[in-house]
């Protein structure tokens, strides 16, 4: 039986494989490598249409508004796909889970570069986006059950870790690919990275006789507590402004801050910067603070976010601007250990779920961004949204910690009654 690990005094256990005892620190590394190329796979094609947003518009004969569909299609393919994946997954090693999922990411990706048209494009990246939150969900319990228990948010910071050097790298890479030849190139190489992560996994990772299973029913009961609700909905409303303003930080980079076009691919890499170090930040806080790291990096995202539209008119200015925003991404891990420690036995169906959360902050931030610059508020009004909804995913963040701290005064007392 796998043994139990209690996070912290308030949390309930979570079962940690025997697999942690008995991998080598190498065997760790390459496990958690292969699981970080397939989240690099992911960050790659997820912030492609960002980054060639113009290309893409031009290539397509659309406009920027319909590429923004295109983005918000991969998100709903995400916000769909996690909880039915993992859903319909609960029964299946996550090993042979993982397999499948980026096999069918390669498929959904080589369709995108491959489509002739909008309608066709939008249905491809509708599909792509479906393996992406079950993806993450599995991997990161991987991560989590070969790592020792004091290590959980390091080792989940190291699958996301891939994402954030795609945006270091791979974006800025396929943005000047796309450039260059065509801005399929860029989808066509994520399809490879797919096909290079199965390998890679099915090499690397041996089956576990000690996984723990459980069925999907079992899950779904599991999974309908408050806290996982309001951990989802924190990810879903408080991560929104990131997105809000990255997907339209090309358009304000040229038309606001003045900026050639041929620098976009510096500028996604500075959001990448800023996503690694908000990653690296993410795993150190939550090991110190648990769920405390997410109010923290909340309060920091609207900061950040109010900030924005004033240095929008500085190309200076914008260069910690935009590794500020990339650093909002340490958000992720949190939320992501948060849900570990409150799904009980609902874990792969949580896991997912989260990133369901974030493609529906990914949905939402571009269609209020693009709100806001139709009614006339131009491109640097997104960092007043995004900070609106950084500050409503604190509030929720709020109402979390208060209905946990009800709960534990309620126990004490019962305990003292009983005593």
């Amino acid at each position: 039986m796998p043994r139990i690990f209690p996070v912290n005094p308030s949390a309930p256990p979570v079962a940690t494989s025997t697999l942690a005892a008995v991998l080598s620190p190498r065997q760790r590394t390459f496990i958690l490598l292969a699981l970080s190329l397939g989240g690099f796979a992911i960050g790659t094609s997820e912030f492609a249409s960002m980054g060639l947003m113009l290309d893409i518009s031009r290539g397509l004969s659309i406009t920027e508004a319909q590429v923004g569909h295109l983005i918000s299609a991969y998100a709903i393919g995400v916000v769909v796909g996690a909880p039915v994946l993992a859903f319909a997954g609960a029964g299946i090693s996550r090993r042979s889970l993982l397999l499948g999922l980026m096999g069918f990411y390669a498929i959904g990706n080589l369709a995108s570069a491959l489509a002739p048209n909008y309608h066709t494009m939008l249905l491809a990246r509708f599909v792509a986006g479906l393996p992406h939150g079950a993806y993450f969900g599995v991997a990161m319990l991987v991560a989590a059950s070969i790592s020792p228990p004091a290590q959980r948010g390091a080792a989940v910071s190291k699958v996301l870790l891939g994402l954030s050097i795609a945006i270091l790298v791979g974006n800025p890479l396929t943005t000047w690919l796309g450039q260059q030849f065509t801005w399929r190139t860029a989808f066509a190489l994520v399809s490879l990275l797919a096909l290079a992560t199965v390998v890679m996994v099915s090499r690397h990772l041996a089956p576990d006789p000690n996984e723990v299973r459980t069925s999907p029913m079992r899950e779904l009961r599991a999974f309908n507590t408050t806290q996982v609700w309001l951990a989802l909905a924190i990810g879903s409303i408080g991560f929104a402004g990131m997105f809000c303003v990255f997907t339209y930080l090309a358009p304000t980079l040229v038309n606001v801050t003045g900026i050639d076009e041929r620098w976009m691919p510096a500028a996604v890499g500075l959001f990448g910067v800023g996503a690694i170090i908000g990653n690296m930040l993410g795993g150190w806080l939550v090991d110190r603070l648990q769920f405390r790291a997410a109010g923290v990096l909340l309060a920091w995202s609207v900061v950040v976010l109010l900030l924005f539209p004033l240095a929008a008119h500085s190309p200076w200015a914008m260069v910690p601007a935009i590794i500020a925003v990339g650093t909002m991404g340490a958000l992720a891990v949190a939320l992501q250990t948060r849900l570990m420690d409150a799904a009980g036995e609902a874990q792969t169906l949580a896991a997912a779920s989260n990133h369901a959360a974030f493609n529906t902050a990914n949905a939402l931030g571009p269609w209020l961004g693009g709100m806001a610059i139709g009614g006339g508020f131009g491109y640097a009004s997104t960092g007043y949204v995004g900070a609106a909804t950084a500050a409503a995913g604190l509030l929720l963040w709020g109402v979390s910690v208060l209905i946990e701290r009800r709960r534990g005064a309620g126990s004490l007392a019962v305990g003292a009654s009983n005593g």
